[in-house]
């Protein structure tokens, strides 16, 4: 399997993943650049993954539709460009040779979804549009800071191996506001240098992987003792993760 991050719309990522002939593309919001690969690539579209209702994660869905026949799935809760398969979470399904599991991951909106596979001899997948990011997690437009705890809890529970393919490249604002929270945390420091010499050279920080963000990502870090200690200072109420999560969130919104 083939896996490509297109850059689209500023700061998006599309993702497709390909087998050498046929392709699945991921959160296509616009479909210009999803087809020039394509094009590129000699491949065929046979799927579209669409974890939430964000224009710049559906906009290039019906044209793709359209122009490839390729089926649609996407989170039964929000509003798709139909028809598409609706998917709620807990589901399995079939896609380019591969059994996808669908994840319920409600915060930033509220029927978010997440595809995850295990490519054969390869580390596994997983699509997470906008609930997790390199160092980071999405505003909480729709949803609450529990939702969004036990949505990056349950994407945390995944193998160490996996490839976190989030949709937007926010990596570096990220990685300085972890470093803000955890001044102490070398692995911060170590991942920021690596990223700042890939966007230097115009290449992509991700994907990243779960064992990495549990070392960097202070929202994948909320029991720890300094990420604690940092959300009270910044407000707070309680020790409880989903208050240290919200307090975080608050405090990355007026990040600069």
């Amino acid at each position: 399997m083939d896996l490509t991050a297109i850059p689209a719309l500023g700061d998006n990522y599309i993702w497709l993943l390909a087998d050498g002939g046929r392709a699945l593309a991921v959160d296509p919001g616009a479909a210009a650049p999803v087809q020039q690969a394509l094009h590129a690539r000699g491949l065929s579209l046979v799927g579209i993954l669409v974890t939430h209702h964000h224009a710049d994660h559906t906009g290039g869905v019906a044209q793709l539709r359209a122009v490839t026949g390729a089926a649609v799935y996407g989170p039964a809760r929000e509003a798709i460009p139909p028809p598409y398969r609706p998917l709620a979470g807990g589901e399995a399904f079939n896609a380019l040779g591969l059994t996808w599991r669908v994840l319920a991951v409600p915060g930033h909106t509220a029927g978010h979804v997440a595809y995850y596979a295990q490519p054969p001899e390869q580390a596994p997948l997983l699509f997470c549009g906008d609930t997790l990011f390199c160092a980071g997690c999405g505003r909480l437009f729709e949803g609450t800071p529990a939702q969004m705890l036990a949505s990056l809890d349950a994407l945390a529970a995944l193998p160490d191996a996996t490839r976190v393919c989030c949709a937007h490249e926010y990596t570096l604002g990220n990685l300085r506001f972890a470093a803000a929270v955890e001044p102490g945390n070398t692995a911060i420091a170590r991942h920021l240098a690596w990223c700042q010499a890939q966007r230097d050279g115009d290449l992509p920080t991700l994907p990243s992987t779960l064992a990495l963000e549990r070392q960097i990502n202070p929202f994948l870090r909320t029991r720890e003792t300094a990420v604690i200690a940092a959300a009270r200072a910044h407000g707070a109420g309680s020790t409880d993760a989903a208050a240290v999560l919200a307090a975080l969130r608050e405090w990355k919104n007026n990040f600069s």
